[in-house]
Parts: C-alpha cells; sequence; structure tokens
C-alpha cells in the first residue's frame, strides 16, 4: 500500500511541475507577443520619469520608486518589473537609478549649485546617499566628476 501512495504522490508533483512549466511559458510568451504594448510602455516609462523631474515632484515626493512607476501606468509592480528586465537586461530599480544620476550628472555640469542642493533636488534626503550612489554608478564622486568636466 505504500509503493501505491508514494507513486501517486510522485505522479501529483510531476503533473504540478508540468503545470508550472506551462504557466511559466504562457507568462514569459506574453512579452513576445505584445512588442508593441511594451514598447508604449517603455515610451510612457520614459516620458514618466523625464516628467517627473522636471516638474519638480522629486523634491515633493522624494526618489521615484518602482512601485510609484507601475502605479502611474497602471500596472502591478511585479509585472512592471518583470516587464524593464525583458525589455531592458536590467531592473526597474537599476533603470530608474541611471535616469536618475543621467539627471544628476546635467545638473551637476551645467549648474553651480551646490551638491547638496542638487541632492535635494532630486529627491534625496540626505546627500550621503545620493554620493553614494553617484560614485557607484559613474566611478565618482559627484565633486570629482563636476572637477573632472
Amino acid at each position: 500500500m505504500k509503493y501505491n501512495i508514494q507513486h501517486s504522490k510522485t505522479l501529483i508533483v510531476s503533473n504540478i511541475e508540468l503545470f508550472l512549466n506551462y504557466c511559466m511559458r504562457f507568462y514569459d510568451r506574453q512579452f513576445i507577443t505584445r512588442t508593441h504594448i511594451t514598447t508604449d510602455i517603455l515610451i510612457r516609462f520614459e516620458n514618466l520619469l523625464y516628467d517627473y523631474f522636471r516638474s519638480g515632484k522629486s523634491q515633493d515626493l522624494v526618489l521615484p520608486t518602482v512601485t510609484y512607476c507601475a502605479e502611474q501606468l497602471y500596472l502591478s509592480p511585479n509585472y512592471f518589473g518583470d516587464l524593464i528586465k525583458k525589455e531592458t537586461g536590467t531592473t526597474a530599480l537599476d533603470y530608474i537609478q541611471t535616469k536618475l544620476i543621467e539627471e544628476a550628472k546635467e545638473k551637476i555640469f551645467v549648474s553651480n549649485k551646490s551638491i547638496s542642493e542638487i541632492a535635494d533636488e532630486l529627491g534625496f534626503k540626505y546627500q550621503q546617499h545620493f554620493t553614494r550612489l553617484f560614485k557607484q554608478k559613474v566611478g565618482a564622486t559627484p565633486i570629482e566628476f563636476r572637477n573632472q568636466n
């Protein structure tokens, strides 16, 4: 009798595994078959980040998060994160941080504001967090970057 129970467990586990594999294939396929939709979402995401920094929302709302961006695009944070990862090869958070650093470079390069003021404009509560992220992404501190350019 024990053999039958073990055999049944093996069949059940095997069927569950098969079902989950089908689910993953279906989930992955939606990113492939909806290229025009995902392209539209990426464009809207780019525009959202652009507007976020240009409107001054970063001073009021702090840094843009994956959840914030997903909500603005009417997507779940998990789906949004998966979509960005599939389309860009980076996580949504890394993508947001890269755009944030691009914005920071522009501000450092064209303005005479202090690093602290720039960090505040971008939504950082503490300049140290801004400096740490900047150095991690660029390889130089904001002051070193300003002096090099």
